[in-house]
C-alpha cells in the first residue's frame, strides 16, 4: 500500500502494502503433494493484517469478527536475495513456527487468510521477491513454499513504487506465476493470484496496465485486480466511496480491453477495492467514512465484485480522532470494528464452497487437408472447492470427421489430448467443435474451429430476429428466421424447433428455404405454460450439414408474481420459513399483532431464517421489514442480490429494493452476527 509509515515502524518492519499480482503458478518441485488449502468464497472481504505490529493475528480476526484477512508482508532480508521472510525478518521465517498456530486457528474456524508480497517498503527498497531475486525457478519457490507450508490458497503480490517500473522484475514476477499455474494443475491444487495496484480515479494509471498486459503475454491468468482507492495525492475534491466505485468502474472498462473474451459477469468477478478507514496519508481531504465502507459493499455485492478489503484491520478504531496515515487508528470519531462490521457481510458462503472447474483448449483452432488429422489440449482446472471426474465430449463435428480424447475422462486438474481425424470426402470448410466437460457440478464448454482445406463448399449461415421475447402466458410472439449463402452456391434449408416446454407450440412458414431467404417463426402459449425462459433451438439442415440458432422466450405469469406467506408470523409457527438452530416464534418483543420472529446467532452461525418466493422475472420490487437488535441483516440473494442492516434497540424499518433475474425466484432472509445477541423480525413484505 501507498503508506508513509514512520521511520520505527519501517525499521521494525521493513515493510509497507503493497499490490499483487496473481495466478495460479507451477514449480518443479515434487514435495507439498498434500490437500489444497479451502478455496476462498466467491466474494471475500479479507482486510489487511500488519504482521510487524504487536497483537495476535487470530484474537484480532475474532474479536473484530473477520474470518478472513490479508498478511502484509512477505519480502526478502536484503537486496538481491533469493529468500523470503516475513516482513523481511529473519527471525520470523516461512515455517510453522511463523504465524502457523494463529492461521491454523483462522483455517479451523471456517475462514483462511491471503499472504501478500511485497508492500510500499519493499517495492521501494528492492527487497520484493521478483525485484531482488533474478532467478525466475527461486521466485516461484518461494510462492509454493507459502502456499504449502499455510496451506492458503491465494497469494497477493502488492506491486507499487518502484515495483511499478521495473520492467525484468515485473517479467519475472509473471513468468514465476505462470510455473506456479502450472504446478498446481498438476497436483490438483487451487490456487488463485491478485496483483494489488495503485488506481486513479477512473481506472489504472499506464503502470499498472503495463504489468497487467504483461501477465497476459507470459500467459500467467490474474484471478483479481485490486486496487488501492486511496492516498490519491491529486489535490482534488473527493467524496471517497463514490470515488473508489468510478475507480473499478474504470478498471473493468480497462479489463474488457485485455480479456476481450470475458462477460461482463467474470469481468466484474476479477476486481478488487481496498479502501483506507478514515484520514488517508494524504489528509482530511482524503477521509473514507463508515457510511462510505457501507455504500461501497451495497454497491460491490450488486456488481458482483469479487474481494473487499481495507488497510488495515489494526486502524479499524477511533483513538486517534484527526489524526492523518495513522498505523493504529482511523482518525476519524468510530467505534471499535465499525468499518469490519459494514464490510462483513459482502462475503458470501461463509468460507463453504461449492466444487466448480474451467476448461480450455490448445490451440483454439487447427487447419487440415482431407484425409489426414489434428490434435489440441484440453486444459481443466479446480476453480473452487474439490478436484472431481470431468466427463469429455465433443459435438458439431461435420460428416467425415472423427474426434476422440484420451483420456475420455480425467480429474479436474489434469489435461486430455483431443485428435481429430478427417477422411478424404470431408467436405472442405470451417467447423466449430464444441468440446463439453461434465462433472457432478455441472458442465463447461470449450470451441476449436477445425478448418478442412480444399475447394469452396456450399454452406450457409442463419439467424433469428429478435433473438429474444417475453409473452404472458396465453399470449403469442413471432422472429424472422434468416438464411444466407456463406460459400458455394444456395441450397434447400429444412428448418425445424426444438426445446419448447409443455403448452408452447412452435411453427415455421415456410418449413424450408433456399439459402439467402427467410422463414416466420411462430410461438403460441396456452394459459397454463409455466412461468420462465426457454431457450428454444432454431436448426437449419441442408445437404452441406447444420447450423443452430438460439431464440429465447420469456413466459410472464400473473401481474404481481409470488409472494411472502407467514410475513407476520401470526400463525405461530416459523413454516414455510426454513431456519437455523435457535430460532422460534416469539411473543415478545412484537411489531405488530401477537407474534415475531427471533434469531440466535451463535459464535459459528448468524441464526438465519430464509423463505423462498417466486416473483414476475425481470422485475422491480422492494422488501420491507422491521428488525430490532444488534446487527439484524435483511436482504434477498439466488436471483437478486441486495440487503441493508441496523443496530438498534428499538423496532427499525429495513428497505431492501431489488430487480428480480429471469427465473423471478428469490431467497428472503433475516439473520444477525457471529457471537451477536438475538435479533428480532416482524412484518416482512414484498410490494
Amino acid at each position: 500500500m501507498r503508506l508513509h509509515r514512520s521511520v520505527q515502524a519501517a525499521l521494525a518492519a521493513g515493510a509497507t502494502l503493497a499490490a499483487s499480482a496473481g495466478l495460479l503458478v507451477g514449480v518443479g518441485t515434487a514435495a507439498h503433494a498434500a490437500t489444497t488449502g479451502t478455496p476462498l468464497p466467491a466474494h471475500v472481504f479479507a482486510p489487511y493484517y500488519e504482521a510487524y505490529t504487536p497483537g495476535s493475528l487470530s484474537g484480532q480476526a475474532t474479536a473484530s469478527g473477520n474470518k478472513y484477512l490479508s498478511m502484509a508482508f512477505v519480502q526478502a532480508a536484503t537486496k538481491g536475495s533469493c529468500s523470503v521472510y516475513w516482513d523481511g525478518d529473519t527471525t520470523t521465517p516461512i515455517a510453522s513456527s511463523s504465524f502457523g498456530s494463529d492461521i491454523s486457528a483462522i483455517q479451523a474456524a471456517g475462514g483462511n487468510v491471503i499472504p501478500s508480497f511485497g508492500g510500499y517498503a519493499a517495492d521501494d527498497g528492492g527487497t520484493e521477491i521478483a525485484d531482488s531475486c533474478t532467478d525466475v525457478n527461486q521466485i516461484a519457490a518461494a510462492y509454493e513454499s507459502v502456499i504449502t507450508t499455510y496451506n492458503v490458497s491465494r497469494i497477493d503480490l502488492d506491486t507499487e513504487d518502484n515495483s511499478l517500473t521495473n520492467t525484468a522484475g515485473i517479467d519475472r514476477r509473471n513468468k514465476a506465476i505462470k510455473l506456479v499455474e502450472d504446478w498446481a494443475a498438476t497436483n490438483g491444487r487451487t490456487v488463485q493470484f491478485s496483483y494489488t495496484l495503485p488506481t486513479t480515479t477512473s481506472g489504472l494509471a499506464d503502470s499498472g496496465l503495463a504489468v497487467l498486459k504483461n501477465a497476459v503475454s507470459n500467459n500467467a491468468r490474474i484471478d483479481v485486480v485490486n486496487i488501492m482507492t486511496f492516498d490519491y495525492y491529486d489535490g482534488a475534491s473527493h467524496e471517497m466511496g463514490t470515488d473508489a466505485e468510478n475507480a473499478a468502474t474504470g478498471l473493468e472498462g480497462q479489463l474488457a480491453q485485455l480479456y476481450p473474451g470475458k462477460t461482463a459477469a467474470q469481468l466484474w468477478n476479477s476486481i478488487g477495492i481496498t479502501l483506507m478507514p478514515g484520514i488517508d496519508d494524504f489528509g482530511a481531504g482524503e477521509t473514507t467514512t463508515v457510511a462510505d465502507a457501507q455504500n461501497v459493499q451495497t454497491w460491490a455485492t450488486a456488481k458482483g465484485i469479487n474481494t473487499l478489503a481495507f488497510w488495515a484491520l489494526q486502524r479499524d478504531n477511533g483513538g486517534c480522532t484527526g489524526t492523518a496515515g495513522s498505523d493504529t487508528c482511523s482518525g476519524i470519531a468510530q467505534n471499535t470494528w465499525d468499518f469490519s462490521h459494514a464490510l462483513e457481510p459482502f462475503t458470501t458462503g461463509g468460507g463453504t464452497t461449492t466444487n466448480d472447474f474451467s476448461l480450455s483448449d490448445s490451440p483454439a483452432t487447427g487447419s487440415v487437408a482431407p484425409g489426414s488429422s489434428a490434435t489440441a489440449t484440453v486444459n481443466t482446472a479446480v476453480t473452487s472447492g474439490s478436484a472431481q471426474s470431468v466427463a469429455l465430449s465433443v459435438s458439431g463435428a461435420p460428416a467425415g470427421v472423427t474426434a476422440s480424447f484420451s483420456p475420455a475422462s480425467v480429474t479436474a486438474g489434469s489435461s486430455s489430448t483431443l485428435t481429430l481425424s478427417t477422411t478424404s470426402a470431408v467436405a472442405p470448410g470451417s467447423y466449430p467443435l464444441t468440446i463439453t466437460g461434465t462433472a457432478a457440478s455441472g458442465s463447461h464448454t470449450a470451441t476449436y474451429t477445425l478448418t478442412v482445406t480444399g475447394s469452396t463448399a456450399n454452406d450457409f449461415s442463419l439467424s433469428a430476429s429478435p433473438a429474444s421475447g417475453s409473452v404472458q402466458a396465453g399470449a403469442g410472439a413471432t422472429a424472422t428466421v434468416s438464411t444466407a449463402v456463406t460459400s458455394g452456391s444456395a441450397q434447400s434449408v429444412a428448418l425445424s424447433v426444438s426445446g419448447a416446454p409443455a403448452g408452447v407450440t412452435a411453427s415455421l412458414s415456410p418449413a424450408s428455404v433456399t439459402a439467402g431467404s427467410s422463414s416466420t417463426l411462430t410461438l403460441s402459449t396456452t394459459s397454463a405454460v409455466a412461468p420462465g425462459s426457454y431457450p428454444l433451438t432454431i436448426t437449419g439442415t441442408a445437404a452441406s450439414g447444420s447450423h443452430t440458432a438460439t431464440y429465447t422466450l420469456t413466459v410472464t405469469g400473473s401481474n404481481s408474481g409470488g409472494s411472502l406467506v407467514n410475513g407476520g408470523f401470526e400463525t405461530g409457527s416459523l413454516s414455510p420459513w426454513t431456519c437455523q438452530s435457535g430460532a422460534a416464534v416469539v411473543s415478545s418483543p412484537v411489531h405488530s399483532g401477537s407474534h415475531a420472529l427471533q434469531v440466535s446467532p451463535t459464535a459459528g452461525t448468524t441464526g438465519e431464517c430464509d423463505q423462498t418466493v417466486t416473483l414476475l422475472p425481470n422485475h422491480s420490487y422492494t422488501l420491507t421489514a422491521w428488525v430490532q437488535g444488534p446487527y439484524a441483516y435483511v436482504g434477498v440473494s439466488g436471483g437478486a442480490t441486495a440487503s441493508s442492516w441496523a443496530n438498534s434497540t428499538s423496532w427499525t424499518q429495513l428497505t431492501v429494493p431489488f430487480t428480480t433475474g429471469s427465473t423471478g425466484t428469490v431467497t428472503v432472509y433475516l439473520h444477525g452476527w457471529y457471537g451477536q445477541g438475538n435479533v428480532y423480525g416482524d412484518d416482512f413484505a414484498i410490494n
